[in-house]
């Protein structure tokens, strides 16, 4: 019976074959050694072949212009007492949020930060002079355009008291920023994913995996201010969404 062998079984039969040799001659040699344990730790291993991939990684970057500020700020008094301080506190700190409240923030977007009470004192004396109370809370203000006069609101209706410690100009939702920008990181991935492709003569294969990675750059503004007699400008500026993703192709 006659049998064939296309060429892709062909060169499989061939290694085999060899395979049985190499088995065989090393049958052999072991026997004619007697079997020493140097010709006992040799091994024949075969590792299929992996299939070829190209791993790219594409990047999309979009901009937008932050509509919200979150402001973090606070009120430091010193009394003769810790009661009287944190009575003086206390009112600071309701003037405040009254003030911001008045002005259309929201009482869920006001919310206490922190507080601390200590005593100090006076060059070596171990006995304190007079008792500090801090107090601080955060305001997430959602309307830029008032942003600035309840900045000016809160900071006045706590008087020279209040401090602000930072603000910071966020995107409030960035959902459609970041799909442009995943859009826009697929296309650079599949584009230098191609390029690659082309250098090697080959077709660029189906998407095995993607993995990616978001990330807002936010812009930081900070602050220390007193009471003041005027709006406070807000200057939004622009902000960036970026989306890195690592794609792997067959090739």
């Amino acid at each position: 019976m006659a049998v064939s062998i296309n060429p892709g079984y062909r060169a499989a039969a061939i290694g085999v074959a060899s395979a049985a040799l190499l088995v065989g001659a090393f049958s052999i040699g072991n026997s004619h050694n007697g079997g020493s344990p140097a010709a006992q730790a040799a091994t024949l291993t075969a590792a299929p072949s992996s299939p070829a991939r190209i791993t790219v990684t594409g990047v999309g970057t979009v901009t937008g212009t932050p509509n919200q500020l979150m402001l973090s700020m606070g009120v430091q008094v010193n009394g003769a007492s810790v009661s009287s301080a944190l009575a003086q506190a206390n009112a600071a700190v309701r003037a405040v949020t009254a003030a911001l409240q008045q002005r259309g923030v929201a009482a869920a977007d006001i919310q206490t930060s922190g507080m601390s009470i200590y005593p100090n004192y006076q060059g070596e004396s171990q006995v304190p002079v007079s008792y500090g109370v801090s107090e601080s809370l955060t305001a997430t203000l959602n309307d830029l355009s008032a942003a600035g006069s309840q900045i000016e609101a809160a900071v006045h209706a706590g008087g020279n008291v209040v401090t602000v410690d930072n603000i910071s100009l966020n995107l409030a939702d960035d959902g459609a920023l970041l799909a442009s920008a995943r859009a826009n990181a697929v296309r650079d991935a599949h584009a230098k994913a191609a390029q690659f492709a082309r250098a090697l003569g080959e077709p660029l294969g189906q998407v095995i995996s993607i993995s990616s990675a978001d990330q807002a750059v936010p812009i930081m503004y900070g602050a220390q201010a007193n009471a003041a007699k005027a709006s406070v400008p807000i200057s939004p500026g622009s902000q960036q969404v970026s989306v890195s993703i690592t794609v792997v192709y067959a090739a």
